[in-house]
């Protein structure tokens, strides 16, 4: 039984809109307010203004920009839903960066999708998200999903690096792996945030890695190969 939430004319989709381009953003107002079930809310030009009028208006989707001016929607995506932990973000970037992608899905994006996309498939990416789901554009997921695949036999090597953290950085990781947050992470463990972290510093540095999302591509590989063998 679906828990999905239903949105009409009466109670619409609240979006929020972030793009620094005006031309852009009054397409994907006037293309979105012409939908009789979604309704923009708010609008921002900068990661800043994002921040400080996007909580407030509570908006169930935000069609984040991932390239702009003072810094990156996905940024503000992981901001945003400390905030609004159900908001879902659907990142919009002009071209195909894996990097982004991979940053997008760990900052807890439920969709990503190209600017070359047609005004109806958004309107439906907007939908899927709004209703729970994830809205991913498959071709760039499956060459990312691809790229995942450890070459040859790194394999093992990546099992020792695994072997030397303890049963909670292991746990920690899992949970970097499904994107959650520090917060999410503390709430999840019952530990604080400053613990959480320092869990973070010891386990990227065991495993010979500086950025979260390194750790969370070693996460997907681990859960890969351990599907198997369960």
């Amino acid at each position: 039984m679906s828990e999905a939430p239903a949105f009409s004319e009466e109670s619409p989709i609240r979006v929020f809109v972030l793009d620094d381009h005006e031309v852009v953003r009054r397409g994907l107002q006037d293309m979105l307010d012409a939908e009789p079930d979604m309704a923009v809310v708010g609008e921002a030009a900068t990661a800043v203004q994002a921040l400080a009028r996007g909580p407030a208006l509570r908006p169930h989707v935000a069609v984040l920009d991932v390239r702009l001016p003072d810094g990156d929607g996905i940024t503000v995506c992981r901001e945003l839903r400390s905030r609004i932990p159900e908001l879902a973000c659907l990142m919009l970037t002009s071209f195909d960066d894996e990097d982004a992608l991979l940053d997008a899905i760990m900052a807890g994006a439920a969709g990503y999708v190209l600017k070359q996309i047609k005004g109806s498939d958004l309107v439906s990416a907007v939908r899927t998200v709004a209703t729970g789901r994830s809205m991913l554009d498959p071709a760039t997921t499956a060459r990312l999903m691809h790229s995942l695949r450890a070459p040859g036999d790194a394999g093992s090597a990546e099992d020792e690096r695994l072997a030397a953290l303890s049963e909670r950085e292991r746990e920690v990781l899992d949970l970097i792996g499904e994107g959650l947050t520090n917060r999410q992470i503390g709430k999840r463990l019952y530990l604080s945030e400053k613990t959480v972290k320092n869990h973070i510093s010891r386990l990227l540095s065991k495993l010979g890695v500086e950025r979260r999302v390194q750790a969370a591509v070693i996460a997907a590989q681990a859960r890969e190969h351990d599907g198997p063998r369960g």
